[in-house]
């Protein structure tokens, strides 16, 4: 009988961490530029297959504030690019945007950072009259304005975010439906359509595996 029990402890515990291994999530993906599809990633950077992370920035933010990687340390955030007064694309990424925002308030790991690719009009007060319009909390959703080669740049060689090819010139324009989740070691976790209530969906969950997979290490 005492070993019919302890064989019994033994199975049970046996299923239990089976069980346990098996409900873990898959982790998600870490991308570099040769894992991405090559109409996105600048020529230069298309053979790289490690260490690719977002580089340094300088933004100003809805308040007139300026804002670099280190307001983002040890964030998990999700990144797009928009510009105020777009009738298209623009509006449905910003509520989903705010839909992420109303998911994740008060937890303060979690960021969202949209840049704007028309920097030369939307100046602090048209992006602090934008933050209104769709409730933005400014700690923890920052709408920035910057000089536009810089802008392009991060879309085009940090994010991956955009098809197009272009040096941030006067005639240059992106127009990108894209967000980039990105981990605290600024690397790129995930890349989903901002119109899309099924990739919304997907990265909420994606955000949470993020959170649970930073909360073990």
């Amino acid at each position: 009988m005492k070993r019919v029990l302890i064989f019994a402890a033994i199975f049970i515990a046996a299923v239990l961490f089976g069980y346990f291994i098996l409900k873990q999530p898959d982790p998600l993906p870490i991308y570099n530029p040769a894992d991405i599809n090559p109409d996105l990633v600048d020529e230069s950077l298309r053979k790289k297959t490690r260490d690719h992370r977002v580089g340094e920035f300088k933004l100003i933010n809805q308040l007139g504030d300026t804002i670099t990687q280190e307001r983002f340390e040890d964030k998990i955030y999700v990144a797009d690019f928009f510009f105020t007064s777009c009738q298209t694309i623009c509006p449905k990424m910003s509520s989903k945007m705010a839909e992420l925002q109303k998911e994740f308030s008060g937890n303060d790991r979690i960021m969202f950072l949209s840049h704007s690719v028309t920097p030369q009009a939307d100046s602090v007060p048209a992006l602090a009259d934008y933050a209104v319009r769709y409730e933005v909390d400014p700690n923890q959703w920052m709408l920035t304005t910057g000089a536009k080669q810089h802008i392009y740049k991060l879309a085009r060689e940090d994010y991956f975010a955009v098809l197009d090819e272009g040096d941030g010139g006067e005639q240059d324009f992106i127009h990108t439906e894209n967000f980039v989740l990105v981990d605290p070691d600024k690397r790129l976790r995930g890349f989903y359509d901002g119109t899309s209530d099924e990739d919304i969906q997907k990265l909420k969950g994606d955000i949470r595996n993020l959170l649970e997979e930073y909360e073990n290490k």
